[in-house]
């Protein structure tokens, strides 16, 4: 088998074994906000629930970089996946032990190993593609990583209120953590060792990326997310159930219905916006892309936002919105995506990765908080301004990101 058989077929294992994990952090995520509702707790209760799994997502995915650059990615892989297990075994204890805390803790592993596993199967697709492959097909696996990633999780919404009507929660919970073991097992014996691992050894002081353009990169990131999150997290979700009067099922079902469109339409993005750089000649996307598309999603909350104002057909226009604004931001997402891999070398990008994705986490944690406070005193069109407001800061930074970025394998080439 050669280099380039090589690469595929790990990459198919990594990408295999991120699916798995996915759809458990997809279910979990249902199982708890549908069976901590069952057992009496306030929607701020549950919203608690997760609010270590994001915090503890910041913190990961800093150290998560390092980590990987020193004992390889797989192993940090693999460590994620253990910790799933271990947090899906936890909730299996009497309903009795099961407090806010107790449950509030179990999910902090589970967002540990969220992005450990998450960090771990995007930096290794650089390892894993040949020195000599084009940035486009770089872009074009990243972009089907991330984008079946989230269709899964989705999915995920699907398959935890399936196992919950059909299994109890415990039953849930145990063919959840029995299946994830089983892929914790054959990605162990297929996958080798000392995946990224970096050839010397990383310094925790390293751990702060050195480059403006990932810092750059980084702080558009944090703003782009946020900027999701302060609508789509709380606000969204209880609008539906409070305006709509739709049923839980009926919030659950379109939510899960609108994530695995958008992961699908992430996967789609080198196809879809091939016209915006030079796909055709072996070249990826730059921060020219990346700015066009952050202005294109500015105007969606707002336009939004202007038909709940105006009471202008408002079933129609939200919905037609979230549609609109899933598929630009998942251009959006698959672009940033891909540069932070493209950008960085071989022995940086773990930690580069993690960097960024530690803002990523960052910009989730505080659009969330801003979802609920914002929602509680301005409603739905104060989260869709704020989240315009967001990604004007994203576009306004990302003006400073290059159009075509130097690489040491090509001539000068946009990345």
């Amino acid at each position: 088998m050669d280099t380039a058989q090589k690469g595929l077929r790990n990459y198919l294992v990594v990408t295999a074994g991120y699916w798995a994990f996915t759809i458990t952090d997809g279910a979990i995520r249902m199982l708890v906000v549908l069976y901590f509702h069952l057992l009496g707790y306030s929607p701020f209760e549950v919203a608690m629930l997760f609010l270590f799994y994001e915090f503890f997502g910041i913190v990961t995915n800093l150290v998560g970089g390092w980590l990987g650059a020193r004992i390889g990615l797989n192993r940090t892989m693999h460590i994620g996946m253990a910790l799933q297990i271990f947090s899906l075994v936890a909730l299996m204890v009497p309903e009795n032990y099961l407090s806010v805390a107790y449950v509030m803790a179990a999910q902090a592993l589970s967002g540990i190993a969220k992005d450990l596993n998450k960090m771990s199967a995007k930096a290794s697709v650089k390892t894993l593609l040949p020195e000599q492959g084009s940035e486009s097909k770089l872009f074009k696996w990243i972009a089907v990583l991330t984008g079946s990633k989230n269709a899964l999780k989705g999915l995920g919404f699907f398959i935890g209120a399936m196992l919950l009507q059909t299994l109890e929660f415990r039953g849930a919970l145990a063919v959840l953590s029995s299946g994830l073991f089983i892929v914790l097992l054959l990605t162990m014996g297929l996958l080798p060792t000392g995946l990224g691992k970096s050839k010397s050894k990383a310094k925790f002081s390293q751990l702060f990326s050195k480059s403006s353009d990932i810092n750059i990169l980084s702080t558009a990131r944090f703003f782009l997310f946020a900027s999701r999150d302060v609508w789509f997290v709380v606000a969204l979700p209880v609008y539906l159930y409070e305006v709509f009067h739709w049923s839980f099922m009926e919030v659950g079902s379109f939510l899960a219905v609108w994530v695995m469109g958008y992961g699908i339409m992430q996967a789609c993005a080198p196809g879809f916006i091939r016209r915006n750089y030079d796909g055709h000649h072996g070249n990826g996307p730059g921060g020219d892309t990346a700015r066009l598309w952050v202005f294109i999603l500015t105007l969606i909350p707002l336009l939004i936002a202007l038909a709940l104002i105006f009471d202008y057909q408002i079933k129609v226009m939200l919905i037609a919105g979230l549609v609109l604004f899933g598929v630009v931001f998942a251009i959006n997402s698959s672009v940033h995506s891909y540069l932070i891999v493209a950008w960085s070398e071989k022995d940086k990008v773990s930690m580069n990765v993690g960097f960024y994705y530690m803002a990523n986490a960052a910009g989730r944690l505080m659009g969330t908080v801003l979802s609920g406070l914002v929602y509680q005193t301005q409603g739905l069109i104060g989260c869709l301004v704020l989240s315009s407001i967001l990604l004007l800061l994203a576009a306004v930074i990302s003006m400073r990101l290059p159009a075509y970025k130097y690489n040491k394998n090509k001539e000068l080439g946009c990345s």
